[in-house]
């Protein structure tokens, strides 16, 4: 497991770190000038510019530079932020870089380095980026070279990832003790390049014990996440899942859920659809048992809803009043855990006396940001730049499992950690993927695994998925089915993990 923290969250960990343990402020800049100056010698900076700012960032970039100097580096250093504003750590190490024989220059022009370091702002900048600044980013940002973010490109937000105003873009970006919530969501990830955590011996240990700090998980995590697969089992032993999918014209949705489901390990899966898509489905899905429905009928529903050990509602199901009828009776008749996705969130948002059915602990929502605006009432734009506050607002205030669907996946639940997903790729921005993961995280449910853990572990899985089914077919040609196909040998890798 490896915690995302923002800006706040990582200046308590310094104070901790400085006052409680009494390690020097300036002992902690020196180790993180130092891993920045290995990262770049994999570019052998001969030339280097480096910019820097009035605040503990700025300090770095100061010790970078008098490194690079005694290491017989042409440096050209950069003081771009104001004198009276300087900590007193930067104004130490301004002053070591002056001893070392180095020159502060007030400005500069585009030019030709080996490498371009940013020490403009750091995790702290908390308004956008105005004025000769935006100046200064476009330079650092035209100039040749490779480019070294410190900590965090400047213009970037550590605790949402927003630009703010504008943003170095970095080929690699130093981080130190803890990587940055904002250099895992986009589009701060985008500018991030390859992200270095260096380990500068600050304590975070009591901040990422509060529940308002998010989390990634590896491979080795993932495996642990893997419900057991005991040899003395039947089909019984890994779960029932009624999967309510499908309207006439649309039976992929309940393949790809129902086929993504048996991938994922359920035992047995049961598909409640309309009656069209019967045929259809005792075709592409032989393995499942396919039950088909003409008009409503609630005592069968109820029948079907007691004989599972978890439902799964909305893929393709449309949003007629059968459908309406159908998910009223999930809500107030079912009592095993419920994934609700696709038209059963469109049916929830139509219909605010649905909401009021969902109850604490048992259902997962996974919105992709649209629905997820129609959900709350708010703005998509107003969402991806408070991504983590809503989503907490919201798993909060109804007591479910909310999966918020976007590039990068965010899954949440009331006095849990925030998971913030970084396994997928842009190949599978594909018609159908929602499908394929509600099947994953239902199957996940039906085996017996708690509704967030089964979001945590199917969207980590999906993602995975995802990025061997791209390294076989490319950026373009995936498809949904690819994913469901791919999903055997995500797990397999999991289970290969070592570590």
């Amino acid at each position: 497991m490896e915690y995302l923290l923002d800006a706040v969250q990582m200046k308590a960990a310094d104070h901790y770190t400085i006052r409680q343990l009494g390690i020097p402020s300036l002992e902690l800049m020196e180790r993180a000038a130092l891993s920045c100056v290995e990262a770049m010698e994999q570019w052998r900076p001969g030339r280097a510019l480096i910019v820097c700012g009035s605040g503990n960032n700025g300090g770095d970039g100061f010790a970078i530079g008098r490194i690079l100097l005694e290491k017989g580096a042409d440096v050209t250093l950069v003081f771009a932020g104001r004198m009276e504003s300087r900590t007193e750590e930067t104004i130490r190490q301004m002053e070591r870089f002056k001893q070392a024989g180095g020159k502060v220059c007030g400005t500069f022009e585009p030019g030709a380095y080996d490498v371009v370091a940013d020490a403009l702002f750091g995790a702290g900048l908390n308004r956008d980026i105005t004025g000769d600044y935006l100046d200064i980013v476009r330079k650092m940002n035209e100039s040749e070279g490779k480019k070294l973010a410190v900590d965090i490109p400047s213009g970037i937000s550590a605790a949402t990832g927003c630009v703010m105003g504008a943003a170095f873009r970095a080929d690699v970006t130093v981080t130190f003790q803890e990587k940055k919530l904002g250099l895992c969501l986009f589009p701060g990830r985008s500018y991030a390049g390859e992200v270095l955590v260096s380990d500068i011996g600050i304590d975070s240990s009591l901040i990422t014990r509060g529940r308002d700090v998010c989390y990634t998980v590896d491979k080795s995590d993932a495996k642990k996440m893997l419900p057991p697969r005991p040899a003395d089992s039947h089909k019984g032993t890994f779960g029932k899942l009624l999967l309510i999918a499908g309207s006439r014209g649309m039976a992929g949705a309940a393949f790809l859920s129902a086929y993504s489901a048996y991938r994922m390990g359920a035992g047995l899966v049961q598909i409640y659809t309309a009656e069209e898509n019967r045929t259809v489905l005792q075709q592409l899905i032989p393995e499942a048992v396919i039950s088909a429905y003409e008009e409503f009928d609630r005592e069968e529903l109820k029948t079907k809803l007691a004989w599972a050990d978890a439902v799964c509602i909305g893929p393709g199901i449309g949003i007629s009043e059968i459908s309406r009828h159908i998910l009223n009776t999930v809500l107030k008749e079912g009592e095993v855990p419920c994934m609700i996705d696709a038209d059963g969130l469109n049916l929830l948002t139509s219909d605010s006396r649905l909401m009021k059915g969902l109850s604490e602990g048992k259902y997962v929502l996974t919105p992709h940001m649209k629905e997820l605006s129609r959900l709350t009432g708010r703005p998509v734009e107003d969402i991806k730049k408070n991504r983590k506050e809503l989503l907490e607002l919201f798993a909060e205030q109804y007591g479910v499992t909310l999966v918020q669907k976007d590039a990068c996946t965010l899954v949440g639940e009331s006095g849990r950690h925030t998971y913030v997903n970084q396994t997928g790729s842009a190949a599978m921005a594909k018609a159908g993927s929602g499908d394929v993961l509600s099947g994953m995280i239902a199957g996940l449910m039906a085996q017996g695994k708690e509704p967030y853990e089964a979001a945590v572990l199917g969207v980590y899985l999906h993602g995975l998925a995802g990025e061997l089914a791209c390294e076989r077919l490319g950026d373009y040609s995936v498809l949904a089915r690819d994913l469901a196909e791919h999903i055997g040998s995500a797990v397999l890798q999991i289970i290969n993990e070592k570590h």
